[in-house]
């Protein structure tokens, strides 16, 4: 967070826009609140305080010059009541993508007498019922909203909606969002679920990433964490599994992997070939492969995956040199 002094004012840059106005460039400065603007001596027809962190829009000092105000890309939730005693002349505002929500957060603008063209896209405000009418009707000189023209027949529609207090006061309302109501979960796990985990291996684009070794060792092994938690047989085995992960642990089972392989280089590559040679009679033994358990199935791609990981950053084939790199 960034204070807006008055040296930050006297260092920003300054110069004549593309329509001939003297502007004050405040851009990305992470600016949380509006301070010390009284050191521009109303130099300014335009400000930009775009792509900060602004929350409120207030504590302006009185700058008759000042014609507009670009705040777009902030946090603004809360408009100063007394606006237009500050800003007599502003014309322009744009408050796009900022945190304003309900309609009656836009009432203030009613205090800028001069007011023409706003812009509020990206709010959330925009998504309120009549919204459009709403800001028309109680900004009467508005010539642009979100820019788009205020045609005289969306004024009069705005007239007739709105032509009761009462019809205004309700369309301020704030909607209250639907809760979600928690539903109690039984203790007892469902004994049937148990006897049938579902299976989970790592996906054929994983597999084939592994391969490339574009995943690192430790990420395998989380895949493989993550599978073993669903596979699980027992509530405990699960609470250890996932409080390993959250310790950032890996369990000794899993560091085992590959641990009885420690070949060389050219073994690996000969290894990942053989594998290309025979994907074709993978495909006719795969009903012999079906009791085949997920953790031996995965030996030989950690063993690859190691070998060819080490191989592309230099490391040799030492999978337990890699191991330890990595975890």
């Amino acid at each position: 967070m960034v204070r807006l002094t008055a040296d930050l004012i006297w260092k920003s840059p300054h110069f004549f826009n593309v329509i001939k106005e003297r502007e004050l460039d405040l851009r990305g400065n992470k600016i949380a609140v509006i301070e010390n603007l009284g050191a521009t001596e109303d130099q300014f027809d335009t400000i930009d305080l775009s792509d900060n962190e602004i929350v409120k829009l207030e504590n302006f000092p009185y700058l008759n010059r000042l014609g507009t105000l670009l705040i777009n890309n902030n946090r603004i939730t809360r408009i100063n009541l007394n606006l237009g005693e500050f800003l007599p002349k502003l014309h322009t505002l744009v408050l796009t993508n900022n945190r304003l929500v309900n309609l009656v957060e836009i009432d203030p603008l009613v205090s800028l007498p001069k007011l023409q063209f706003l812009s509020l896209l990206d709010n959330n405000i925009t998504k309120k019922p009549n919204y459009r009418l709403y800001v028309i009707h109680r900004l009467k000189k508005l010539r642009l909203l979100d820019f788009r023209k205020v045609k005289q027949k969306e004024k009069t529609e705005a007239e007739r909606l709105f032509a009761s207090k009462e019809a205004e006061e309700e369309a301020k309302k704030v909607v209250i969002p639907k809760t979600f109501t928690p539903v109690e979960v039984p203790t007892e796990p469902n004994v049937s679920q148990l006897e049938q985990p579902p299976k989970v291996t790592p996906t054929l684009e994983q597999i084939t990433a592994i391969k490339l070794g574009i995943v690192p060792f430790v990420d395998l092994i989380i895949c493989y964490m993550q599978a073993a938690i669903i596979n699980s047989q027992t509530l405990e085995e699960v609470a250890r599994l996932e409080k390993a992960l959250k310790l950032g642990q890996i369990p000794e089972e899993f560091m085992n992997l590959g641990k009885e392989t420690n070949a060389s280089e050219d073994m690996v590559v000969d290894t990942v070939k053989a594998d290309d040679q025979n994907e074709g009679n993978e495909v006719q033994d795969n009903d012999q492969n079906e009791d085949v358990q997920p953790i031996e199935q995965t030996t030989t791609i950690v063993v690859e995956a190691l070998g060819q990981y080490a191989k592309n950053h230099g490391l040799g084939a030492d999978t337990t040199t890699v191991k330890g790199v990595y975890c």
